[in-house]
């Protein structure tokens, strides 16, 4: 059994845990997916349980491999902890982080306190904003680090995991037959974006009802009955639900990119904290 404890292995099976997918596992590890099979399989030998049921198309977790990934995040977590006290002295300096809104309220707040007290020597400055935003401030500098929205197919960055936009509001709303009342982030912002040309696609009118720069503005607004929200399937805000009869919305990836301009420690620190709790990001538990 003692197999069942190397990280090499649970290294792999999160990944595929948090992508389900071996192929964005393997890009992630930076290894063959054959490697990342294998890893895989030899988890499930030791355990004598199936983890992962897959076929051409789709991968799942089973019961089993759900109960799988607490463990392996906390063992994993473990000997982070442990290699951050012995080398927390070589990790300072200032690290400044990109987040788009939607995060905040997740459990990332708690990955965001367990770092500053892993990670003392860090001066941890945070930026809130659009995706499109923080990225362009990453290309000039400005961050070291963002943890954002990405259309799929754009290869820069590592997927954390991927998501969808869906039309949102209060319980009981109904469209009227008008113009779809549409709640917005202003330009630049994907999920305006993806709204819009969806609604356009399938030959719809709408209006716009309320822009926000803020999540909370737009809650605020769908609370009160005033339209739809595209938002994050992974991370609808409380007090909203689907609405249906629109047309589906696009695909997208939670990616963390890392400053093209310099290396930093710190920011591959904060990196591999995000990347080993995407399971309880993603369900929000």
């Amino acid at each position: 059994m003692t197999d069942v404890l190397e990280p090499v292995l649970l290294r792999s099976f999160v990944a595929v845990a948090q992508t389900l997918s071996f192929t964005r596992a393997a890009e992630r590890l930076g290894v063959r997916q054959g490697t990342v099979s294998q890893h895989v399989r030899k988890l499930e030998q030791a355990v004598d349980r199936t983890l992962f049921t897959r076929d051409t198309h789709t991968v799942a977790l089973t019961a089993d491999g759900e109960a799988m990934v607490e463990f392996a995040t906390t063992i994993l977590d473990a000997g982070d902890r442990a290699l951050a006290h012995f080398r927390s002295v070589q990790v300072h300096g200032r690290l400044r982080m990109g987040l788009s809104e939607d995060l905040v309220v997740t459990r990332l707040t708690t990955i965001l306190g367990g770092f500053r007290r892993r990670y003392p020597g860090v001066d941890l400055v945070l930026t809130v904003g659009l995706s499109e935003a923080l990225e362009s401030a990453l290309d000039t500098g400005d961050l070291d680090l963002i943890f954002a929205k990405r259309s799929p197919g754009r290869p820069r960055g590592t997927t954390v995991w991927r998501d969808r936009f869906v039309w949102v509001s209060a319980p009981g709303f109904r469209l009227d037959g008008g113009p779809v009342p549409l709640i917005a982030y202003p330009r630049p912002s994907l999920s305006r974006a993806s709204a819009i040309a969806a609604l356009e696609g399938a030959g719809m009118q709408w209006r716009m009802a309320c822009t926000s720069s803020s999540l909370s503005g737009l809650r605020a607004a769908a609370l009160a009955g005033l339209g739809v929200v595209a938002h994050a399937e992974t991370l609808v805000p409380d007090g909203l639900v689907p609405v249906a009869g629109l047309p589906d919305l696009d695909a997208f990836d939670f990616t963390l990119q890392t400053s093209r301009r310099s290396a930093s420690p710190a920011a591959d620190a904060m990196a591999r904290a995000i990347l080993d709790s995407a399971a309880t990001l993603r369900s929000g538990t």
